[in-house]
């Protein structure tokens, strides 16, 4: 992430919460663009396992199994008829959720000037996310109905838009809490554990500090999101009636926490560091 250094010589980490007054380039933004593609399209196609692995832990117990079971079960050409979408889709949902992030950040700053900026360093954070989302699952939406097109044949998709309220619904919150979390934290390890400018710790100590941070994020929003998920797959099945809804609201949280946190601490390394 920039970093400046104050004429105290004090590192100003203002920059690593999302706020910074360095002018950044169109090559910037396409790096932050190429990044996020990357990170998007590759990552998220473990997305269906991570959803088998939260509402039905008992059955899918590994990355593995799970692949072996799915093709038993569904064969290989039914797997791989989504598998298309999904990658192109999540590619270019990257490329603009992270790409966009930043030209948003960078945009925002210049339309309320440096001091309300910083003022309101949350509020910019979590509208910077907002924006870049909408457009990104604009851009997802059609790949999104033509996987459900393709996989269920049936003619009342909606295509290309059908689900596109449910998705900025269920996304833009969610979004918004991750970025949020995300520089927060990055701030943190800055200010209090690694105090040096940061162009003075190595690529790996920052990527580590961004996959950490990551992480974090991620456990975080997979704790919130989770038993909402959790309680709309379970509560209409015949075997749950009368079970606790707290019981059922956790049930395969701590797989969630895990795939989850790992899945946000490598989509961030790739996605933000792609601008630097």
């Amino acid at each position: 992430m920039p970093t400046s250094i104050t004429p105290t010589g004090k590192r100003d980490v203002s920059s690593c919460s999302g706020i910074s007054s360095v002018p950044y380039d169109t090559s910037y933004y396409v790096k932050g663009m190429v990044g996020g593609l990357l990170a998007c399209g590759i990552t998220h196609a473990a997305i269906p396992l991570i959803r088998m692995y939260s509402v039905n832990p008992a059955k899918y117990s590994g990355i593995a199994p799970t692949i072996s079971l799915l093709l038993k079960e569904e064969g290989s050409i039914d797997i791989l008829k989504g598998f298309g979408p999904t990658f192109v889709g999540y590619s270019l949902q990257g490329m603009f959720k992270y790409g966009l992030y930043k030209v948003f950040k960078d945009a925002y700053m210049k339309i309320a000037g440096p001091k309300l900026t910083e003022d309101y360093k949350g509020l910019n954070l979590v509208r910077c996310a907002a924006s870049a989302e909408v457009v990104a699952y604009l851009a997802l939406c059609p790949l999104e109905m033509t996987k459900v097109k393709i996989q269920t044949a049936s003619p009342k998709t909606r295509y290309p838009f059908g689900s596109l309220v449910p998705l900025w619904s269920r996304q833009i919150p969610y979004t918004m809490t991750k970025f949020y979390f995300f520089e927060k934290i990055v701030q943190l390890f800055y200010t209090h554990a690694f105090t040096a400018p940061t162009d003075t710790y190595s690529k790996g100590t920052q990527l580590g500090i961004t996959f950490a941070s990551g992480y974090i994020a991620g456990v975080i929003c997979a704790i919130v999101s989770h038993p909402a998920d959790s309680l709309v797959s379970q509560l209409g099945k015949a075997e749950n009636r009368g079970k606790s809804i707290g019981n059922l609201a956790t049930k395969g949280l701590g797989t969630r926490v895990l795939m989850i946190g790992t899945l946000t601490g490598a989509t961030m390394g790739m996605g933000t560091t792609g601008g630097k």
